[in-house]
C-alpha cells in the first residue's frame, strides 16, 4: 500500500529540542527542507506559529491498545488515533488482544489499511505470540511479518508467554524473522486472584496481593532465553525496582534486552488504592514510592529505554464495579507527554532532548522504524510535535478523543500543551482538534 499524502508546511519561531534561538523548519513533501530564519514557503504550505514553543520529533508508542476489531464500543482506530494525535504521536503500536484476536495476517494487515486510510498516525497492528493467545502454539509470525502490514513486533500482551519452551522458540523464530518479541513479564500461577500491588497498601485494604517477584522471575528468565538464543526480547510496562536491578544486569552481561515504562508508573503509586477506585486498577499493578523512584532513575540513566503508554480504554460498566471485577487498565495517550515532564523534566532527570530520546527515537529504534525519530535536521521526515511548556491545562474525560473515560487524572492539572502534530508534513492535531 502507497504511504500516505505528504504535505508542506511552515513552523515559525520554534526551538528543536528546547535549544538556542528561536528558528523556522519548512517541510515539503513529508520531508524537512530547510532550517534557519525567515524561511520562505512554498504558497501552497500550511504555516503554524511556534511562538518560541519546543519542537521534537513526532512520538512513537510501543504500546497501545485501539480495540478495533471487536469492542469498538470502547475505542476504534480512528478515536485512538485521534488521541494519540492530540498527544503528539505519529507512530502507535497496536497490541493483539483484540476479538478476534490479530494472530494472522488478515487481522494484522486490516488494522495496517485501516490506520492507513484513516491518516492520523502511523498504525503498527502487533501481532500476537500465540494462537488466541492461548499460549499453547505458535501463531503464523511470518506470515504476519511478509503481510502487507510487515509487523514487526509480536506480543500476547496481557497474558505472559510462561511457557518457558515455547517462549525459547518463539525467540528463535523471532530472529529468524528479525522481529521482536515483547513479553508481558507475568508468572500467572503467583497471580492468581491478584488485584493490586503485594504490601501493606492491599493488606490494610484486603485486595489479594500481586507479588513483585511475578513480574521479575519472568524478566530473568526471558533475559537468560535471549541470550541462548542469541536474539533480543522487549519487556512490556517495566513496574518494579527488582525490574530495574535484573535488567541493568542482563545488559552488563551482554544480553539484548529492552524495557519501557508507563507513565502512570512514573507518576502514581499504590496509595491511590485507599478510595478502591477501580480506575487505578492496572496490571502490572500501581506499586511503592521506591519502585517509582527506580523507575524515573532507570529511564533518565537508559536501563529502561522508552515511555509506553499502554493506553487501554474500558467502558464505563468494566469500571463502575467492584474493584476486584473491574478490567485493568487506564487512557494514556493524551496525558504522557505532561506526565513525562512533571516526573521526569521538572526534577531535572531529562532534558528535551531526553524526552526525544524516551518518547521518539529509542522506541522506533528498538522495532526498527526507519521513518520514525529521526532527527530535526534537512533532509529528514516531517513528523514532529509541537510543544508549548508554559501552558497547562485541566483533564476532563468528557473532552478526551477517547470513547472511553477511564482517565485517573481527571481534574488534575497538566503542565504542558502540545499544540500541533504533522505527520509527514501534513498537520493532524493543532489546537486542541483533529484535523483530518
Amino acid at each position: 500500500m502507497s504511504a500516505p499524502t505528504t504535505g508542506s508546511v511552515l513552523i515559525t519561531d520554534v526551538r528543536p529540542y528546547g535549544e538556542g534561538e528561536p528558528v523556522d523548519v519548512l517541510v515539503v513533501d513529508g520531508h524537512i527542507a530547510e532550517i534557519g530564519s525567515s524561511v520562505a514557503a512554498p504558497d501552497d504550505a500550511e504555516h503554524i506559529e511556534g511562538r518560541g514553543a519546543i519542537l521534537l520529533p513526532g512520538f512513537v508508542d510501543l504500546h497501545t491498545h485501539l480495540r478495533e476489531p471487536g469492542r469498538e464500543d470502547t475505542e476504534t482506530i480512528r478515536t485512538g488515533s485521534a488521541a494519540a494525535a492530540l498527544g503528539g504521536y505519529t507512530a502507535v503500536f497496536a497490541m493483539a488482544n483484540t476479538d478476534p484476536v490479530a494472530d494472522n495476517s488478515t487481522i494484522t494487515d486490516n488494522v495496517w489499511r485501516t490506520g492507513r486510510d484513516i491518516g492520523l498516525v502511523d498504525v503498527h497492528p502487533v501481532g500476537a505470540v500465540t494462537v488466541g493467545l492461548a499460549g499453547k502454539q505458535l501463531a503464523e509470525m511470518g506470515m504476519m511479518a511478509a503481510g502487507v502490514a510487515g509487523v514487526r513486533m509480536f506480543s500476547d500482551d496481557g497474558k505472559c508467554v510462561d511457557d518457558p519452551l515455547l517462549m525459547r522458540r518463539a525467540l528463535e523464530y523471532a530472529k529468524s524473522l528479525d522481529v521482536l518479541i515483547a513479553q508481558h513479564a507475568e508468572e500467572p500461577r503467583l497471580t492468581v486472584g491478584a488485584i493490586a500491588h503485594e504490601g501493606p497498601t492491599a493488606a490494610r485494604l484486603g485486595l489479594t496481593g500481586w507479588p513483585r517477584a511475578a513480574e521479575e522471575s519472568i524478566v530473568i528468565r526471558d533475559a537468560l532465553l535471549a541470550r541462548d538464543a542469541g536474539t533480543r526480547v522487549h519487556i512490556c510496562h517495566a513496574s518494579t525496582e527488582g525490574t530495574v536491578e535484573l535488567l541493568r544486569w542482563a545488559r552488563q552481561q551482554g544480553i539484548s534486552i529492552s524495557a519501557e515504562v508507563t507513565p502512570h508508573h512514573l507518576l502514581l503509586d499504590d496509595s491511590r488504592l485507599e478510595t478502591y477506585d477501580p480506575v487505578n486498577k492496572v496490571n502490572p499493578p500501581l506499586r511503592e514510592t521506591p519502585d517509582t523512584e527506580a523507575l524515573r532513575q532507570a529511564l533518565s540513566d537508559g536501563v529502561i529505554d522508552c515511555v509506553a503508554t499502554d493506553h487501554a480504554p474500558h467502558a464505563a460498566q468494566e469500571k463502575a464495579c467492584e474493584f476486584a471485577q473491574a478490567r485493568p487498565g487506564m487512557l494514556g495517550l493524551q496525558t504522557a507527554l505532561p506526565i513525562v515532564i512533571e516526573t521526569m523534566v521538572t526534577p531535572g532527570l531529562l532534558d528535551w532532548r531526553g524526552v526525544a530520546r524516551v518518547m521518539s527515537e529509542r522506541p522506533a529504534q528498538i522495532v526498527g522504524l526507519t521513518d520514525q525519530g529521526r532527527p530535526i535536521e534537512v533532509g529528514e521526515p516531517g513528523n514532529l510535535t509541537l510543544v508549548d511548556p508554559d501552558t497547562s491545562w485541566v483533564v476532563h474525560a468528557d473532552g478526551l478523543a477517547s470513547l472511553s473515560r477511564n482517565t485517573p487524572y481527571e481534574s488534575m492539572t497538566m503542565p504542558a500543551t502540545v499544540t500541533a502534530t504533522v505527520l509527514r508534513g501534513v498537520v493532524t492535531a493543532r489546537a486542541g482538534e483533529v484535523l483530518r
